[in-house]
């Protein structure tokens, strides 16, 4: 690795755009909170068109497919060619596709709806990532923490939203939710302008002093930390698609409670998204690694074996310890790839996700020909994944030595 300049980040805290920041997280709010309205529908999806487990995994596949496949290649493009105004461009497509969703007349147009779902995030999440960092000003875990903050908080928002109004009022009212998609085009049109009068200066700053590792560090990082993530993401998945499905069999509870009870696991993934960015900046981003992926494995084999309480307990702990990992494993990709932020934010907010979606499609196919609750036996293990944090490179020495004055 180069020798690199590490300046420390109470000095570039001054440098945060913290107005950028917000309107990048409030926008990644709404862009969660529209396309978390899926699974949370699930329940009158399945009874309105007689869909079985199968064919609900089969949506999510379509609408994180469509998401990951395009995801790493709008990276590549926004590398070498920033769109800042296509952030409003990609929430156009999640605009159309819940108004398509709200009328679908057969599951073809559910899925098509899904799949502009899945486009709008895919080209909402690599560029605004970017965005983020350069609107850091050195506090990069912080920065990502911040953005996630939006997205973690829109998953949570969205089944409590559904549960409120769209439950009692049927799909038509799916369309309501396209104001939201109106509001954050106009929002990151005004993100686009900051980005096109001061973001490229930020950028070209940015490109001088950035740290080489070598192709295997690179490649044994990326790898490492692209299997955390999908054990992670899928593992949340479940929670997402399924859980509602997994409380009403096991313990009997109506359809609006168990949106509760997923709006608590959402709710605790916001606040451990807050928590993990800045403790990576202080302390380092494997130790946070470490503690959410295999911390939450303690957890997560005692779920299928405890009572309603103590299943809604658990599972906020799930949820709060399991999501403090985002934005450390975001920042540390881009870190071990400097100068790409483009491309692995499209790999990690992309593939992995597309990954978890074929995941949710297969644990559907489990759910079917076994149980929910013998699905959810088989996911408690893939915490246990985990300990593959043992061989992620040693690569923030240099910038925690800078930290701490050393």
């Amino acid at each position: 690795m180069s020798s690199v300049s590490y300046a420390p980040q109470r000095q570039a805290a001054a440098g945060t755009a913290f107005s950028v920041l917000a309107a990048l997280s409030f926008c990644h709010m709404l862009n969660d909170m529209q396309q978390s309205l899926l699974p949370a529908i699930y329940p009158i999806i399945k009874d309105t068109y007689h869909l079985d487990f199968g064919q609900v995994g089969l949506i999510t596949l379509t609408s994180q497919i469509t998401a990951s496949l395009l995801q790493p290649l709008v990276g590549v493009f926004i590398d070498r060619r920033p769109q800042p105004y296509s952030l409003s461009v990609g929430m156009a497509f999640t605009l159309v596709g819940l108004l398509i969703l709200s009328r679908a007349a057969n599951f073809q147009l559910l899925l098509a709806g899904a799949g502009m779902v899945g486009v709008g995030s895919s080209v909402f999440h690599p560029e605004s990532s970017r965005i983020a960092r350069l609107a850091s000003g050195g506090r990069h875990g912080l920065a990502q923490s911040v953005f996630q903050l939006g997205g973690n908080s829109g998953q949570a928002i969205g089944p409590l939203l559904a549960a409120l109004i769209i439950l009692p009022r049927g799909l038509p009212s799916l369309a309501w939710f396209s104001l939201a998609a109106l509001t954050a085009i106009i929002v990151l049109a005004g993100v686009g302008f900051w980005y096109q009068h001061r973001g490229v200066a930020v950028r070209a700053r940015k490109a001088a002093d950035l740290p080489a590792h070598s192709p295997r560090v690179v490649a044994t990082g990326v790898t490492v930390l692209a299997t955390l993530m999908f054990s992670k993401t899928l593992y949340a998945t479940s929670f997402s698609t399924f859980y509602i499905f997994y409380l009403m069999h096991r313990f009997g509870v109506s359809v609006v409670h168990a949106q509760y009870y997923l709006f608590a696991f959402l709710g605790a993934s916001a606040l451990g998204t807050v928590v993990g960015g800045p403790v990576g900046d202080r302390f380092g981003r494997r130790y946070v690694i470490w503690f959410s992926i295999l911390g939450t494995l303690p957890f997560a084999a005692l779920l299928p074996f405890v009572g309603l309480t103590t299943t809604a307990i658990l599972t906020i702990f799930i949820g709060l310890i399991i999501s403090s990992a985002n934005a450390a494993i975001l920042v540390y990709a881009q870190e071990l790839v400097p100068g790409r932020v483009g491309l692995v934010s499209g790999i990690f907010f992309g593939f992995s996700f597309g990954l978890a979606g074929l995941g949710a499609a297969a644990l559907g196919r489990l759910a079917d020909y076994t149980s929910i609750t013998w699905m959810y036996d088989f996911c408690a293990w893939l915490p246990a994944l985990g300990l593959l944090t043992w061989l992620l490179p040693d690569i923030e020495r240099p910038r925690l030595a800078a930290l701490r004055g050393k």
